[in-house]
């Protein structure tokens, strides 16, 4: 008998799932994640063949096409006016800090020079250049940090499990997770070790099989070590709209800003991990012709506030154009964006939150030496806010160093300090700070 329950007991341990498997970051680890906290501002590219078709970046999936007649668009893939420095110019000029790019969609076609698989922007495509290692080394001569988005669902490969997508996409399956989960693996392999120094990886599909009636075992913990021996610094996250899983090194929240779910994709619980929230500049993620409905310059800058106020990175989604140039549209908010972080970026980098709830005129930042006042109401003449200590020594607007009148009052037990704001001050965000 005694035996047996040992052997019961060493059968249930091996049913443990790795997910409950201790994850010890590395010091390098530790500091990248520093390093990221400390950007506050990112931008997002979602750009693949499916631009092409001008109708956003499911267009395989939500037009019913199959992969056969989808995969034609790669023959006549030829983005001319592709220049990867520009791109990365016009970004770190608005003053993002890093770059996450579609390295491999849904869509299943690689937009780098892949060995595993000849659907890919080299050798499927007239245009036969490696857009991922011009983009990588634009990055690298601008210091601008690259990350990596990279699908682990496929609406093309036969090996894929099929779940609740592509359900159209594919004439014949041969399901085997062991043969896709070596693709990817070999594909991260070649991601993190041929374009220079990767700072993270954006993993998105998970979410493709929660609703089956066996739970699918994904083998993410697996994939999270193989990429941390590789590149021990690198930050993995997963746009998998739960909990974070042991092996992750940032918490993704899609389309609201942490704590928030007007989406429905982020009701998850905060963790202790860096925070980022990825929201489009118009309605969609890759390039459709039709969306022109673009936030304006002011609600970008705006949710940059918010989005640091949450502790939080926002990262900022922009879907290039089929012949490689990035929107008008973008280019325009991104300069409107960089002319405001010239002035006010202090109050955005290396920042954190502050125990200041969100006011009706708006939120608060803070770094070692200031605390910040994000004014986010247009119409407001004065703010007040909830102040313990002594009256400060200055309060004075960020972008011009003009002195602002404040004083504590109380209001019941509580003090609070109000402070009167001039008359023409900027409306897009304006930023009063108060030394620490």
């Amino acid at each position: 008998m005694k035996r047996n329950i040992l052997t019961i007991i060493i059968c249930l341990a091996a049913l443990i799932p790795a997910a409950a498997q201790t994850y010890e970051p590395s010091a390098d680890n530790l500091e990248a994640r520093r390093t990221f906290e400390g950007f506050r501002f990112g931008i997002f590219i979602h750009w693949g063949i499916y631009s092409e078709f001008a109708q956003g970046e499911w267009y395989l999936n939500s037009g019913g096409l199959t992969h056969e007649e989808y995969s034609k668009a790669a023959s006549c893939f030829y983005p001319i006016r592709f220049d990867a420095s520009a791109w990365v110019k016009a970004i770190k000029d608005s003053g993002a800090k890093y770059i996450t790019f579609t390295s491999r969609h849904h869509d299943g076609f690689s937009m780098f020079h892949t060995r595993q698989s000849r659907y890919n922007v080299v050798d499927a495509t007239p245009f036969k250049r490696d857009v991922l290692k011009e983009l990588s080394d634009a990055c690298a001569a601008e210091s601008i940090r690259l990350h990596l988005y990279y699908s682990i669902l496929d609406w093309m490969r036969p090996d894929y499990p099929l779940g609740r997508t592509g359900l159209k996409t594919r004439q014949s399956l041969q399901p085997s997770y062991d043969s896709y989960f070596r693709f990817m693996q070999a594909q991260v392999h070649e991601l993190l070790t041929r374009y220079g120094d990767i700072g993270g990886i954006w993993l998105d599909g998970y979410w493709d099989h929660d609703s089956d009636s066996i739970p699918f075992d994904w083998r993410m913990p697996e994939l999270y070590s193989y990429v941390h021996k590789l590149k021990p610094a690198c930050l993995i996250g997963n746009n998998h709209h739960i909990t974070p899983i042991t092996g992750e090194d940032f918490q993704m929240f899609e389309r609201d800003l942490p704590g928030e779910n007007t989406a429905g994709l982020s009701g998850q619980d905060i963790s202790h991990l860096p925070l980022e929230m990825c929201q489009t500049m118009n309605g969609m993620w890759g390039y459709k012709v039709a969306d022109q409905n673009y936030k304006s310059t002011a609600e970008l800058i705006r949710l940059i506030a918010r989005s640091a106020a949450k502790g939080s990175n926002l990262l900022l989604n922009i879907g290039p154009q089929p012949n490689g140039e990035l929107p008008a549209a973008a280019l325009d908010r991104l300069r409107g964006i960089g002319q405001w972080m010239r002035t006010n970026g202090e109050s955005i980098y290396a920042t954190r939150a502050t125990d200041i709830a969100e006011q009706s005129w708006g939120v608060t930042t803070r770094n070692a030496k200031r605390l910040f006042l994000h004014v986010l109401d247009d119409e407001a003449t004065d703010i007040s806010l909830p102040w313990d200590g002594k009256a400060p020594k200055s309060v004075t607007a960020l972008a011009d160093g003009q002195p602002l009148t404040a004083k504590i009052v109380r209001q019941g037990k509580e003090k609070r300090l109000n402070i009167s704001l001039p008359a023409g001050r900027h409306t897009d965000d304006y930023v009063v700070t108060i030394p620490l």
